[in-house]
């Protein structure tokens, strides 16, 4: 099964990062509707971000969320670690009964492995900056909105034409 938290959590970063750049209000309904996603989801990556203080809600009927620190200070391995926690990026199969070379040392085998590769992921999302994605979204990179989109939100923050 695949698992959205992370790639949305992080536009959802991004887009209330532009949208407090811009001096505009950001609120969970815009995102859900600029991300096509359900606002129960939205509201429920909102809840770890803001455990860990990557983002700031207001109630109320004025209500917004900002970033809860400058852009440049919030990694992406900031927002990976908020919303997808404890949960492995692959799950060993459980210890088997150990029945020849294989079965007694394939599980730790695959375990040493997994682990390098999270701490190679993890090390590379570090690298990269909520300010950074901006930078080169306003540098013209090769990441578009679709037309659709960006007609449909040409005076929001969330795209640009």
């Amino acid at each position: 099964m695949l698992d959205y938290r992370f790639p949305t959590a992080m536009q959802m970063v991004f887009c209330i990062a532009q949208s407090q750049k811009a001096d505009q209000r950001c609120t969970s309904a815009i995102l859900a509707t600029g991300l096509e996603a359900n606002s129960s989801f939205i509201r429920k990556l909102m809840v770890p971000l803001t455990q860990h203080g990557i983002i700031v809600s207001t109630l109320g009927r004025t209500g917004s969320i900002t970033l809860g620190r400058p852009a440049q200070e919030i990694s992406l391995r900031d927002i990976y670690c908020a919303v997808i926690e404890d949960k492995r990026l692959w799950a060993a199969r459980p210890d088997v009964p150990a029945r020849c070379v294989v079965s007694a040392n394939a599980c730790m085998y695959f375990k040493n492995i997994v682990n390098e590769a999270e701490e190679a992921s993890l090390q590379v999302l570090a690298r990269h900056t909520v300010a950074d994605a901006l930078a080169e979204f306003e540098r013209g990179g090769k990441y578009k909105c679709t037309k659709d989109l960006a007609a449909e939100y040409a005076d929001s923050s969330l795209c640009s034409k």
